[in-house]
């Protein structure tokens, strides 16, 4: 790193709405947590997150503490606090101001904060509604967005920045996670109360998915201006389609990054912008670039050595090539899925039956369009119908009607025995799949980083994946297989080929295993990434310490 020690931020500040072991809803807490720890540990810096406390949050059962900020005492909900302050959320001809309370706790030396407030209680999803929101109230439909969304982002981002002022704290850099909290950067140097404070204050903002969807936009420009206090110039320069868009709105007052370097190519070079209402290219069009930074992972963290602590049944370690334990993994999955059974919150569709030998093919994930799963079902009938002797295990839940196609293939005459659904998620059954499976499929259609890949490769599970923005990391032949042209057909041949190296003897397959884990120790560790992260936050405070 060129930049002198006295250069380089000492105080970080995150504004997330997940983090894991707190509150989690896809791979954006693991990025916090683990970028975050790696900070603190390596980067010698003081790493200070904040979220919401959603209704499901045990604050104290977690080891938080009410803290003291704030001068006031009142009530949030049913319950009396005796230390409040006030965040100005203003509608569109209707002033309001929304009382918070703020829980403090420390988890892998990071210091965390949970904004307690109304709008955060009673919301048992991080981002969408639950089946019980759905049996309560009608319209509440489980896996839809929170109604008031928008704000619930903007008294988080207010929320931040009124506690880092009453705390009397002076962050070098603000990092911002996605669209939820993209909005801090023009609040933070365009309002009065924050602008004077925070002046020399740099920020980042991190898109982890620019897909539509994603970008937290509201067309109400009215409601967006009143609820965030920004000048109408602002509003009015930000606007994306139809829409009030928070990552355009950042684009002035923070460097933006995405987490891989070829998803930030395809964001701004390539018709992939499509994906994102044209994101990439209007930033391109004012100037304004995008960093790829590809995401990391704590190697630790799926260590198949220390099975107890993933929940294996059998422990192999794949650098020392002692991997008899993988194979005790597979025979036991296969064991255990050889006749139905109700599993914990997992409902099981379809059996595997045959020997241990097959190839395994396993799938974890969202059921959904974007992560290609009606490609793996067209893939799975040609396969089927070409005689191919396989096992494949899908895990996961999603969209009703692609739950519903994998429950009737699994049950079908030509898919039993082959083709077994779990549906539903339980973090163990998911370590025990990656640990069991030979070969892990990712046809999305995009995506931004893959953090399954990664996880699949430590746990000897070789990814066969869509060559497509950040899984490009994956290097065909030599850490797994990877495909273009994302179609049923190509998958399929993909998988056949795969399945030609198993077939051909265990040396090939032993040396590919060693050689994605390799990879990840020497280039996608979180304390090399997080030397990625430190330039782009020097640049973030030359921007302000300069002006």
């Amino acid at each position: 790193m060129t930049e002198t020690a006295e250069q380089l931020p000492k105080s970080i500040w995150m504004v997330t709405r997940e983090y894991e072991g707190i509150a989690g809803a896809g791979g954006v807490k693991d990025v916090c947590r683990q970028l975050a720890e790696a900070l603190v540990n390596h980067g010698q810096c003081t790493v200070s997150v904040i979220l919401p406390r959603y209704g499901f949050i045990d604050a104290p059962g977690l080891g938080f503490q009410l803290t003291e900020i704030g001068t006031m005492d009142g009530r949030i909900g049913a319950r009396r606090y005796a230390h409040i302050f006030e965040v100005d959320m203003h509608y569109s001809g209707e002033e309001r101001r929304e009382p918070v309370a703020i829980w403090q706790g420390e988890l892998g030396g990071v210091r965390l904060y949970l904004v307690e407030a109304d709008r955060y209680a009673t919301k048992r999803g991080v981002y969408t509604y639950t089946e019980e929101d759905e049996q309560e109230v009608l319209w509440q439909h489980r896996g839809r967005g929170h109604f008031d969304y928008f704000a619930m982002n903007v008294l988080l981002q207010k929320s931040a920045l009124d506690l880092i002022m009453f705390l009397g704290e002076r962050p070098d850099v603000v990092h911002c996670h996605d669209g939820h909290a993209a909005l801090l950067p023009a609040m933070m140097k365009e309002n009065s109360g924050y602008r004077p404070y925070f002046n020399r204050t740099g920020a980042v903002v991190t898109i982890h998915n620019a897909g539509l969807g994603y970008h937290q936009e509201v067309e109400d420009l009215d409601f967006a201006q009143a609820i965030t206090a920004l000048p109408r110039r602002v509003i009015n320069d930000s606007i994306l389609g139809s829409g009030f868009d928070p990552f355009l709105a950042a684009s002035g007052y923070a460097l933006l990054n995405t987490v891989s370097e070829n998803y930030a190519l395809e964001l701004q070079h390539s018709p992939e912008d499509s994906r994102t209402g044209w994101l990439g290219h209007t930033l391109l069009a004012r100037g304004i670039p995008l960093t790829g930074i590809t995401n990391g992972i704590d190697p630790q963290a799926f260590e198949p050595s220390k099975p107890q602590t993933l929940g294996l049944s059998h422990g192999f370690n794949i650098r020392t090539r002692e991997l008899e334990g993988k194979r005790a993994c597979k025979q036991a999955i296969l064991t255990q899925l050889g006749s139905v059974k109700i599993l914990e919150s997992i409902r099981q569709y379809g059996v595997l039956s045959g020997p241990v030998e097959l190839p395994l093919f396993t799938f974890i994930g969202r059921l959904t369009a974007q992560k290609g799963v009606d490609i793996v079902l067209e893939s799975l009938l040609r396969l089927l119908q070409q005689g191919e002797a396989l096992h494949m295990l899908l895990f996961g839940s999603g969209a009703a009607e692609l739950e519903r196609q994998l429950e009737l293939l699994a049950e079908s005459e030509q898919g039993w025995g082959k083709i077994c659904f779990l549906k539903g998620f339980h973090p163990a059954m998911a370590n025990q799949v990656y640990a069991a499976g030979d070969f892990f499929l990712i046809p999305s259609r995009y995506e931004p980083c893959g953090l399954t890949d990664y996880i699949a490769q430590l746990m000897g599970n070789l990814p066969i994946v869509h060559r497509v923005g950040g899984l490009v990391k994956v290097v065909d032949g030599e850490t797994g297989f990877s495909y273009s042209g994302n179609s049923p057909g190509a998958l399929a041949k993909t998988m056949q080929r795969a399945m030609t190296v198993y077939r051909s003897g265990g040396s090939a397959i032993e040396r590919m295993q060693v050689a994605a884990v390799d990879r990840i120790d020497r280039q996608h560790t979180w304390q090399v990434v997080m030397e990625s992260y430190m330039k782009l936050y020097h640049q973030s405070m030359q921007r302000w310490q300069n002006t």
